[in-house]
């Protein structure tokens, strides 16, 4: 079993072995001079982009593991077609992305989904995409994190932080859309959001119904040390059942010791993010704003002219440069960094959703925006010299740059070569939803087991390069299986009782019982540890109290004598409670000896677990509480 202390010396050593290295070990492949001006490229060697042979700074970028950190950054919907079309408009045909197209170690990956026979299906979308390189494990589309037969799988995030590591989550769509949801959720329809859509459409799955429940409580749960992107809107929806039933998500996330902001004045504000306060940044309804307009495409299908060449503008809707995806990166990893290290993903989320729309600048600009964030994770890694940064996409789209209109969607732009540029889009009619294609997408990495992207890979082989890469243990049962309860070993009748939990290392939360019949209610579990509390009985004898871990079943009991004779118990401060009681049953979770992410791969089905909303476990988080969301909202 994976030890942190054997993942800390492990990188240690590694950045040792950097160290002694010369220094080209830790630098990215050298950029050649651009042409100076489009002419060049007319010239004998004037298009190369290698600056002489490339053997030795291609064998310096082989850095072995592990990492200590991992920054995933994914252009949803952004295949090859999409880079190239961006690049020609904002850098010109010879120039180059100074992030996406900088790291040094290149391959692709097949992206194809599964059907519900576990066969191929190979047109994939993003649901079924993310899951598998979340999980490792493919999918049917349109389902989070779980296999074909709708079992839950554990996610990287999840993995990461049962091993110790900080986690963080950054997207420009709502968090709860498919790429961030892969990593926080297991449902079978990735539109089940909030608890609404839930009910309705995944009803075997909400926490009325003994399930999971819907994206955003599975959010609240796994409990992220850092959240940024968009999606408020479902947080104004309320709990169907669990202690916060009738209070909204946002009341909920308030009362579990979240810090919620909803600007950047705020975000800027905030200097920690960890168990004991995760962040919860939801800064827009919906989707972010696109960074760019631009024309709408001409619908050539019945002939006609094309519009002159064109340049794109800055959306005057666009949100604050402090909220772009290159500044929500920065914060995000200023506030994951220390020594236990960390994964982050980020997602620039509306290449794809403007690609939908046949909206070239709108696909441009958002691809430009990843490019920015790419930056941010390079010179962090390059300075620290034991991250590994990965960036990659879900899929391939339909926008292509053809030579001549064809009889469809086609946009007239200029490029920063001064020169038109047609992009088409042929996969639908106006109107109507542009396609995913099924081709491989580009895959690239830079720093310590970045060598894994090279060549065809598949999408699940991503999961292994980073989990490997971070030295994780994917058996989480195993992570909780040297946890321990506390209680005091005789009490009188009717004394108040303190069981204190820990080590429950791959549990966000921990249910108590006692007896035959006296829940102890669930509580969230933070850094694997939680306390809860109960009258002891009337009736003297002894009786067995247990706590489970609600995600890997993990069980473990203690007994405890009542007597008379029993010297009194210590007082101790008063347990916080929610703002709508647990009641007798408390909530729920995973019923049996196992929980529904026990290992990768063997785990119960959805339904047959319930992560319901669990009450706080000390009462500084009473007094750590944020802003209530009538705020925030």
């Amino acid at each position: 079993m994976h030890s942190r202390t054997s993942r800390r010396l492990r990188t240690a050593v590694a950045a040792v072995a950097v160290a002694l290295t010369a220094s080209t070990s830790v630098a990215l492949v050298a950029v050649p001079a651009l042409a100076s001006t489009p002419g060049d490229i007319t010239e004998h060697g004037g298009a190369a982009r290698n600056d002489g042979d490339m053997t030795e700074a291609l064998r310096a970028s082989l850095v072995d593991g592990p990492a200590k950190n991992v920054i995933l950054l994914i252009g949803d919907g952004m295949g090859d077609s999409e880079i190239t079309v961006a690049r020609n408009y904002a850098e010109g045909a010879g120039g180059r992305f100074a992030g996406i197209d900088a790291l040094p170690l290149t391959g692709q990956y097949t992206t194809y989904s599964v059907n519900e026979e576990g066969q191929p299906n190979y047109a994939s979308e993003s649901a079924s995409t993310a899951s598998a390189w979340a999980t490792g494990t493919k999918t049917v589309n349109g389902r989070l994190s779980v296999d074909y037969q709708n079992t839950a799988q554990s996610t990287l995030l999840e993995i990461a932080k049962a091993n110790g590591l900080k986690t963080g989550n950054v997207s420009t769509a709502e968090i709860q859309d498919a790429t961030p949801g892969a990593q926080i959720s297991h449902i079978s329809a990735r539109g089940c959001y909030g608890p609404d859509q839930t009910s309705e459409n995944c009803a075997t799955e909400a926490l009325e119904n003994g399930g999971l429940g819907s994206i955003s409580e599975q959010l609240l749960n796994v409990r992220p040390d850092v959240t940024l992107g968009g999606g408020s809107a479902s947080f104004a929806q309320t709990a169907k059942a669990g202690p916060w039933e009738g209070e909204t998500l946002f009341a909920q996330a308030e009362d579990r010791g979240y810090t919620l902001v909803d600007d950047a004045a705020a975000l800027d504000a905030v200097t920690v993010a960890d168990a004991d306060q995760p962040l919860l940044g939801l800064f827009t309804e919906g989707n972010f704003p696109v960074r760019w307009s631009g024309p709408e495409a001409t619908d050539l299908t019945a002939g006609g002219e094309l519009p002159a060449p064109t340049s794109c503008a800055e959306n005057p809707e666009r949100l604050a440069t402090g909220l772009s995806l290159a500044s929500l990166t920065s914060k995000a990893i200023d506030l994951l960094d220390g020594d236990d290290g960390f994964f982050l993903q980020v997602e620039g989320a509306s290449i794809d959703k403007q690609d939908h729309a046949a909206n070239a600048c709108g696909q441009i600009g958002e691809t430009v925006d990843l490019d920015e964030a790419v930056q941010v994770a390079l010179d962090f890694a390059r300075t620290q010299g034991d991250t590994l940064v990965v960036v990659t996409a879900d899929h391939a789209h339909t926008s292509q740059i053809v030579g001549s209109t064809i009889p469809g969607l086609n946009t007239h732009l200029l490029t920063a070569d001064g020169q038109p540029m047609i992009v088409a889009y042929g996969t639908s009619a106006l109107g109507e939803s542009q396609q995913h294609t099924g081709a491989q997408v580009r895959i690239a990495g830079y720093g310590p087991g970045a060598a894994n992207v090279v060549g065809l890979t598949d999408q699940t082989d991503l999961f292994f390069t980073a989990a490997n890469g971070l030295a994780l243990s994917s058996d989480l049962a195993s992570l909780s299986a040297n946890a321990s309860i506390s209680v005091p070993a005789e009490v009188r009748p009717g004394d108040t009782i303190s069981v204190a939990a820990e080590g429950f290392s791959a549990d966000w939360q921990l249910v108590g019982s006692a007896g035959d019949s006296t829940a102890l209610g669930q509580r969230d579990a933070l850094r694997g540890a939680a306390r809860f509390e109960m009258t002891a009985p009337t009736t003297e004898g002894a009786f067995e109290i247990a706590v489970r871990g609600a995600q890997t079943g993990v069980t473990k009991t203690a007994t405890v004598t009542v007597s008379a004779a029993a010297a009194p118990v210590p007082p101790i401060a008063p347990s916080p409670t929610p703002s709508s009681s647990a009641g007798a049953g408390g909530g729920g979770g995973a019923a049996g000896n196992g929980g529904p992410l026990a290992s990768t791969g063997a785990a119960l089905p959805l339904g047959a677990a319930v992560l319901a909303v669990g009450l706080l476990a000390t009462g500084a988080y009473l007094r750590a509480r944020r802003r209530r969301h009538t705020e925030f909202v």
